[in-house]
Formats: structure tokens, C-alpha cells, sequence
């Protein structure tokens, strides 16, 4: 009875004020909420920017649930479309990736449409802080030269934003700060010259931008020379931009950009803005965003591996039998580019259908018969695989008698790979970082249905747990190694690649910018090593190339070069539409991947047809549109 009075009274109370107060007596901005006006000054602006700049990960709560569905690494639409790696895990965890991995998803795929909506409300962003700083200007609250710099850095990421999308999509709509309605823009196949347009006002950033995270001059060169080459295979444009690269360019805290000694070094978490990095995505834990700034998107990218592995979770992002087999080298220590890589003796050894566990120890006293029937040909053992117990402690191995007969659990890592293979991918027998040795399968999810490989390039140490990782969520694969989004490297085989698909042919000048690459994948220091730090892990070459006799043998080098370089970052798919190769070369690989004993539960009956070089456009997405938006 008494709640039912004070009711009564707050009644007759609202209905006492209702005709003696102004409308905005209901209207109560909530506290430390900000509005138009707030937004035009400098503090709003910068604000703006900020946000503006936060969904260059890819990650937003506002458009994705977890953050790996649309992350900028790409490593689904890059990597796994592009088949350098599987989805890994097991066939029922997040299974909307499966379709992506057999070039069969649909337009109600949830992942497009997670996709879809990042970049949209990253380019919504970016046009709101065009209007606010405009607006200020208007106002006389900033300068003309800040409102140039707000508009510069905010177009710069407009055209970003749509150029993840044209790769993704081709026929997508393009938005900027003068349309009311967004729902009312129909999209097109002709939207390259206004993203390329708009990647082009950053070369207009100043070389310093006093802060690690923007764009500079030197990221805007990159990202049109990128576009220019994508869109309009404008190889001339987007040389003379990479040259310049080379020969002014910084960071865009103003420090210097260059290869780093060693290829392993680039991906130490500790050494994520290092001189090879022109721009790494930024990230950081225990910062209390409930690690939404810990690189969500690569969560799900760790070994899977209880009590003893990095992250604990999830087994993703698996490399596939066939980008394994392309680091093998020929005697002279160059890659084998008429893919016999992936014939008889050439494949790289795998130990598919073992036991995971410790390599073979002399003083265990194994049990009858132990191991055989899970021998695979190809497992990388020594000699035939095999010991007999009662010559254990001999090494002997004699043939004598095969009923009693052990596997032999020492892996055999003589065959000659490029150094790259094992700080790219996890593989037994291999030191992991300092995790120790990979031991195989049981370092695997499900090794029937993703192999028996593991990624590593996003791995961090195990010395860095706790403080380059979080500690206040559910695993430790949060991390603050942010993805190098542009790597010098990158920029080197960007060049090359220009001097041999330009008019002006230069093969001298391809030939050197790839050994360039290929000779610091070559300088010793940088090979994995075992724990006395003194021999190699396994049996390393990687020599450049000493000429291109003609311009097809100079493509099918870069080819090669951008993967076993590359690999596993997110940009195979894109390259491969770029060169126009895509269905077939993917065919190529998928057939091969068929033959592997856990392909035909990765793939079925899977083909790359014609369509496999865009993405459906979300249904979803054509829905809210009523029609507007259609499909490409």
C-alpha cells in the first residue's frame, strides 16, 4: 500500500509540472555525454579522430561480436581463402568460416556481413569528424592548417576504409560527409577513382606525425601505390611512390623504417614497431578496456595445447600441407617454382596419425608394438621409423623382428627448407619461440581435421606472458603484438613487383629488390635454433637469385617470394586477385590439400569457381537497403 501511494503522488506531481515546463524539461543529457557543440573544438575533434582511427583494427563491439570476424589482418578473407592456411580447430567451432574455406559461403554468411558493417561504421566515423571539423572552421574554434590536418588524416582513412571493402566486395557503395542518407546509396563496380582520391590526400601528412599510431606521408604512399596497383594495375604510379618510400620515408613518430637483421625478430612481440614495421596496428592489455584494444581478432590464432602452450586456446589458423611443401628449396637454395615441391620425396615430412609427446628417449622402456599402427609414410622419423626393444639402447635399428618393434620418436629434420618455414609455422621437432619444442599432435586440436601444423608468426614468448599479454580475461591470447599491417619487406616486393609488370620492364631492378629479401631471410643469425643456441633446428638454405632470364621466371619468383615471405599475414587472396591467377592457382592447391588425410573432412567436394575472387555483398546488408544495394 505504501508503494502504491508514493506512486500516486509522483503522479499528480508530473501532471502538476507538465504544462508549466518547456519540452526540454524531458530531455536530460546524460553525464559526460557530449554534443554538437562540444564536438567542435579541439579536444571534440581530436576525440572524433581518435575514434576514427580505433576501427583500423577492425574491431569494434559496435559491429562485431568478437572481433576475429572482421579484424584488418584479414586472416580469414587473406589466408585461409588464399589457402596458406586452414580454419583449423575442429569442424563445429565457428563454422561460418568453413564456407569461406571451400569457396561456397552465401550471401547470409554472418562473417560478410561483420565485415561489412566495420568498414561502414569506420567510413561513418571518419565522415563525422569531416562535418565536426568543418563545422569548426566554420565556427572560428580551429585554424585553417588544423582543420587541413583533421581532413587529411580523415580522408586518408576514408579511402582505407573503402578500399578493404572494394577488395572484399568490387561493387560496394561509396559514402562521404555529403550524403543525408546512406541507406539511399546504391553501390558500383566504378568506385576505385574516388577511394583512390581519397587515399591521396594524405600524401599532403607531414613526415613526423609525432605519434606512432597515424598515418604519415610515408603510410599514404603506401596505401595509394597499394590501391593504384589493385584497382587500376597502375604499376607506374605506385613505383614512383614506393621509390620514394625508400628513400625518404619514416614512421610516423619520425623514427627510421629499413629491413630488420633478421627475419624472425619482426614478428617478437616486443619489437612490434621496430625499424621493418612502416606501420603496425596498434594494441595494448591490462589497460582496463576489457582487452577490446588486446587484439581480439587474433584470439583464436594459438596452438591448442593444455597446460603448456601459449594462449590455451583455440587451435585456428592451421597452415595447409601445401604452403608447408613451398618452403623447400632446390640444391642451389632457391625455391622450386614449378610446384614439384608437392611430389614424392620433395613434400615436407609431417607426422599426421602420431602420438604428440616428447622426441624418442633411449632410457624409456616403451611397451610392445607401441606406435605402429598410427605410423604415416612421410612421418619425419629417422631411418624407417622403427627400433627393436631389445636393441633400444643400441641404435642399431635392426630389421629382425617387426613384431617388436617401437616407433622411433626422433624426428628427422634433415630436409633442406628456407629459414622462413619454421618462424612462420609451428612443426614438430621445432623450438617454438621459448614454449619449447613443438611436440606435435598434441599441440593440435584436432589433427583429422586441420593437420598437424601450428601458426606462429602472432605467437608471443612465454617469457612475455602477463606483460605483453592480458591478465584479466579469459585467455592470454589477448595480446599487445599488433599486426604489422605494413612491412618494409612488403614495400621491397611491392617495387619489384612494379618493375616487372610496368611498361618499363626492369628486371635488374626486380632481381635486386627480391634479394634484397631473400638475403636477410639468409643471414644465419636469424635461424631457429635449438636450446644450446648454437645448432640449427633443422637443415637451412636460402641463396638469391643470381639472374631473371626473362620477365615470366621474374613473375613466378615474386609470386613465390610474397608467400614464403608473407605467408600467413593476410594478404595471399588479394595478391592472387591482383596477378588475375586466382581460380587456378587455387584449384592447384586445393586439389593437392584433397590428398591429404585430413582433406576430404576440410574440403569435400569443394572447387574454386569463377566467382571465388569476390565475396557475395551481405544479404542482410540488401535488406535494409530495400533494394538499393545490389548484388555483385
Amino acid at each position: 500500500m505504501k508503494r502504491k501511494y508514493i506512486i500516486f503522488i509522483f503522479i499528480l506531481a508530473v501532471l502538476g509540472t507538465w504544462g508549466s515546463c518547456k519540452s526540454d524539461f524531458l530531455t536530460i543529457a546524460p553525464t559526460g555525454s557530449l554534443g554538437a557543440t562540444d564536438m567542435q573544438t579541439v579536444p571534440g575533434l581530436d576525440g572524433l579522430l581518435v575514434g576514427a582511427y580505433s576501427m583500423i583494427d577492425g574491431v569494434s563491439s559496435n559491429t562485431s561480436p568478437d572481433g576475429w570476424e572482421s579484424t584488418s589482418s584479414n586472416w580469414v578473407y587473406g589466408s585461409i581463402r588464399g589457402m596458406e592456411a586452414n580454419k583449423g580447430t575442429d569442424g563445429g567451432d565457428q563454422p561460418d568460416i568453413n564456407p569461406i574455406q571451400t569457396f561456397s559461403e552465401t550471401s547470409t554468411n554472418p562473417y560478410l556481413n561483420y565485415k561489412w558493417r566495420e568498414v561502414y561504421e569506420a567510413i561513418y566515423r571518419c565522415n563525422t569528424l569531416i562535418s565536426f571539423a568543418n563545422k569548426s572552421l566554420a565556427a572560428g574554434k580551429i585554424t585553417d592548417d588544423q582543420n587541413k590536418l583533421y581532413l587529411q588524416q580523415a580522408k586518408t582513412l576514408r579511402g582505407w576504409y573503402h578500399f578493404e571493402a572494394w577488395r572484399m566486395w568490387g561493387k560496394i557503395p561509396y559514402i562521404d560527409e555529403t550524403v543525408v542518407d546512406p541507406g539511399s546509396v546504391v553501390n558500383a563496380s566504378d568506385n576505385g577513382p574516388k577511394i583512390i582520391a581519397d587515399l591521396q590526400t594524405g600524401l599532403s601528412l607531414p613526415l613526423d606525425m609525432g605519434a606512432i599510431g597515424k598515418f604519415n606521408i610515408t603510410v599514404s604512399e603506401v596505401l595509394v601505390a597499394k590501391a593504384l596497383m589493385q584497382i587500376n594495375h597502375d604499376y607506374a604510379g605506385a613505383l614512383t611512390l614506393l621509390q620514394d618510400v625508400v628513400l625518404t620515408g619514416k614512421k610516423p613518430d619520425g623514427a627510421d623504417i629499413g629491413l630488420a637483421p633478421t627475419f624472425g625478430e619482426i614478428f617478437n612481440a616486443a619489437n612490434r614497431n621496430d625499424i621493418e614495421s612502416v606501420y603496425t596496428i596498434q594494441t595494448s592489455v591490462n589497460d582496463g578496456s576489457g582487452a577490446w584494444n588486446a587484439g581480439p581478432g587474433e584470439v583464436l590464432n594459438f596452438p591448442y595445447k593444455g597446460g603448456g602452450s601459449p594462449g590455451g586456446c583455440c587451435g585456428f589458423f592451421d597452415p595447409t600441407q601445401e604452403f608447408v611443401n613451398s618452403f623447400d628449396v632446390d640444391a642451389s637454395g632457391l625455391p622450386i617454382l614449378d610446384f614439384s615441391y608437392n611430389t614424392g620425396t620433395n613434400q615436407n615430412l609431417r607426422d599426421y596419425g602420431v602420438a604428440g609427446g616428447s622426441p624418442w628417449d633411449a632410457t624409456k622402456t616403451y611397451s610392445k608394438n607401441q606406435g605402429c599402427t598410427a605410423y604415416a609414410p612421410g612421418a619425419p622419423f629417422k631411418d624407417l621409423g622403427y627400433v627393436s626393444l631389445s636393441d633400444k639402447n643400441t641404435g642399431n635399428d635392426p630389421i629382425t623382428s617387426p613384431s617388436f618393434w617401437a616407433l622411433r620418436w626422433t624426428e628427422d629434420n634433415s630436409k633442406v627448407v628456407d629459414p622462413r618455414l619454421d618462424w612462420t609455422v609451428g612443426r614438430r621437432g621445432i623450438p617454438y619461440w621459448d614454449w619449447g619444442v613443438h611436440t606435435g599432435s598434441d599441440w593440435i586440436r584436432d589433427q583429422t581435421y586441420s593437420g598437424p601444423y601450428s601458426p606462429k608468426k602472432q605467437v608471443y614468448k612465454k617469457s612475455q606472458e602477463g606483460s605483453l599479454t592480458s591478465t584479466d580475461s579469459w585467455t592470454s591470447g589477448y595480446t599487445a603484438n599488433g599486426y604489422r599491417m605494413i612491412r618494409y619487406a612488403d614495400v621491397l616486393l611491392m617495387i619489384a613487383e612494379c618493375q616487372i609488370e610496368g611498361a618499363a620492364l626492369d628486371l635488374p631492378g626486380a632481381l635486386a629488390n627480391i634479394n634484397l629479401v631473400r638475403n636477410r631471410a639468409a643471414n644465419p643469425d636469424g635461424y631457429v635454433y635449438e636450446s644450446d643456441g648454437t645448432t640449427p633446428a633443422a637443415t637451412y638454405n636460402v641463396k638469391p637469385y643470381p639472374s631473371f632470364p626473362d620477365k615470366a621466371y621474374a613473375e613466378s619468383a615474386l609470386f613465390m617470394e610474397r608467400k614464403l615471405e608473407l605467408g600467413q599475414e593476410g594478404h595471399r587472396w588479394f595478391d592472387l586477385n591482383r596477378w588475375g591467377i586466382t581460380q587456378t592457382e587455387l584449384t592447384r592447391v586445393l586439389n593437392y590439400e584433397k590428398l591429404m588425410p585430413w582433406g576430404a573432412n576440410l574440403y569435400g567436394n569443394a572447387t574454386v569457381g569463377p566467382n571465388a575472387v569476390k565475396f557475395p555483398i551481405p544479404q542482410r546488408q540488401i535488406d535494409l537497403s530495400n533494394g538499393k544495394l545490389t548484388q555483385n
